[in-house]
Order: C-alpha cells, then structure tokens, then sequence
C-alpha cells in the first residue's frame, strides 16, 4: 500500500513520456498571466487565430476576477466576508455557487473527520505571515475555541448558512484556487479550445495535451530552490502541491532550534504540522486535487496515503520532513524514466 524511498535523502522521479511526436508549426500558443486571487495566474492555451485565443485567454481572466470578487476574505464587500461578518448573529442568504461550495467543503471535513475544515479560519487569521507574527498560548486555545465543522448549519430549504459557535468564521482558501481553474477550463472547453494549461498558484489543470505530448509540471525540492524531486506528464487532469514553503516564517528558540509556522493548519491544534513538507494530488479536478492536497498534507504519508485509497482515479506524491518520497502505487508503478532536456509544461 505504502510506496516509500529506503534512502532518506530525496530521490528523482521523471514520470514523463518519451517519443512523442513534436507539436504542429501551425497555428500559435497564446500566453497571459496576471497577480489575482493573492497568486500568480496563468494560461496558456493553443488557438488557430491570434485573436480568438487572446480573447479566450482573457476570459480566464475575466472569470478568476469573478471569483476573487466574490471569495475573497480580504475585500469587505465579497459574499465570504458578508457571511463572515453576520452569520454568527443570524441565518445569511447564500448565493447558489456559494451555497454548492460550501456544501462540497462540508462533504470534505465529513469524508476526513475534520481534518479538512474551513472554519480553521478562525485560528488562520491570527497568524501574519510577512510580519512574522503568530498567536500565543492564550490566544490560540480562545480561537481554537470557534473552530468546528460541525457547529456551521447549511439550510438547503432557506439556502442560508448560521454559525453556532461565537468567533466562527471560514476561508475558502483551501480549494477556491482549485475551483477557479476548474471553471476555467470549463470556459475554454465552450469557446472550442483543446489545448490548454490553467494554473493558480500551486493549482492548475490541463484541457487535453501539448499538441502531441503531454503537459509536464515538475514538482519542486521544498528544501532545495530550483531543483524538482518529479516532473509528471499530465492530459485532461488537475494538480495541486501544497508546501510548507509557500507562506511560513521560521521561527528561532531558545535552544537554536527553529519552528516553521506555514499557512498550512491543522484545524485541531492550530498549529503547522511537521511531519511533511509537499504534498502533490493528481485528479479529475481542481477542486478535488487541492482540497486532498490540504488533507493528507495533515494526515500525513500514511494516513494520508490510506485516505486516498477511498478516491478513485487520484494519485500522490508526498514529501516527509526527513525528504524522503512517498507516492501512491499508480504512479510508482509507471517506474522512473530518464530525463529529457527542455520539457516543462
């Protein structure tokens, strides 16, 4: 079940496909990328006319704006921040997006006992991550206090969400990313696009392959900058990598060891776990790839691995605190093949 290096030390996989034939001349690959949704967005996507796959490409755009408006914690006027600033007194009306998201974040914490919880929100908060600031003891244990999946009621006849317990409050962080790129590819798929590559932050899908090849994402050393422990070959998929790398601060203690406190908490402590450093899901969608990249970066490579088990069609490759490589069988099974020069995605 466990798939597991011996070597401590991180080992390099290349997953990817060799002889497959070279793209087409015809035609041309359109670019863009913008700073949206607190990431760096990116499409990238094949059309026959400049000026159809432009405008495909801005709707990508248009779209991860829409949903950056909408789900923001940080604008006042965004729908998450209504919720958050009235639910705890009364029920809120919910848009039906909203309200079909929040009901899938629901079926998360359930299917992982709470490991995947949006209401950590109310411990998340508390840490700001550029100023090096965390939560105390005290603090901490009072906010801990309003996190609980199971306190939030979603109301199906009124389609209206309440909090139940005082200083409650939720972020759609842990998959709005991976949302937002499923309904960009959605978008592309309408406008007749087949080839493209969606990507927000350490989210992204793929809509068919690279004109011949697949699309190839590496994934990189979390301690080693500019080296990649995989690089995996993707068509019609979704893949998420959460890191402790990402947003974090280190911390120094008074026995010259240090404590790295990253965005990634586990709702029953507060706190950043320690056991795993990266954690990459490979599945059918955005949404689902980066809610499970959350979950077993809590659980861990066992318990993680053992919950992937239950969802059909989705891989992983976890990184441990020591940097040794777990993977799901699917993909240690497709074996290791040598690296070829100047293939990225």
């Amino acid at each position: 079940m466990l798939q597991t290096a011996q070597d401590p030390s991180p080992r390099q996989l290349d997953f990817r496909r060799l002889g497959a034939p070279m793209p087409s001349r015809d035609g041309g690959w359109i670019k863009r990328e913008e700073a949206i949704m607190g990431t760096a967005i990116s499409v990238e996507l094949w059309a026959d006319d400049v000026r159809t796959g432009t405008a495909a490409a801005a709707t990508v755009m248009g779209e991860m704006h829409r949903i950056d408006r909408r789900m923001s914690p940080h604008k006042a006027d965004s729908e998450l921040s209504r919720i958050n600033q009235g639910a705890g007194v009364r029920p809120v009306p919910l848009g039906e997006e909203m309200f079909r998201l929040l009901t899938r974040a629901q079926e998360f914490a359930e299917l992982s006992h709470g490991v995947f919880d949006i209401t950590y929100a109310a411990v998340g908060h508390l840490y700001d991550y550029r100023a090096g600031l965390r939560p105390d003891d005290k603090l901490l244990q009072a906010a801990r206090a309003a996190v609980g999946w199971r306190h939030l009621e979603l109301d199906h006849r009124t389609r209206t969400v309440r909090f139940h317990r005082p200083g409650m409050r939720i972020d759609l962080g842990g998959f709005a990313k991976g949302y937002a790129v499923d309904n960009a590819i959605a978008l592309l798929r309408q406008l007749g696009v087949r080839h493209a590559y969606v990507a927000a932050g350490g989210d992204s899908r793929v809509l068919g392959d690279r004109r011949g090849r697949p699309w190839t994402v590496a994934i990189r050393d979390p301690r080693q900058p500019g080296q990649v422990v995989a690089v995996l070959p993707l068509e019609d998929t979704a893949i998420s990598t959460s890191g402790d790398y990402e947003r974090y601060f280190d911390e120094p203690g008074p026995a010259g060891q240090v404590t790295r406190h990253h965005h990634l908490i586990d709702p029953a402590t507060g706190r950043s776990p320690r056991g795993v450093t990266s954690v990459t899901i490979l599945a059918p969608d955005g949404l689902t790839a980066e809610a499970l990249s959350k979950t077993v970066f809590v659980l861990g490579p066992t318990r993680g691995l053992e919950l992937l088990e239950t969802f059909p069609g989705v891989d992983a490759v976890i990184i441990d605190s020591q940097g040794r490589l777990h993977a799901t069988p699917g993909l240690m099974d497709a074996g290791p093949a040598p690296a070829r020069q100047g293939e990225n995605a």
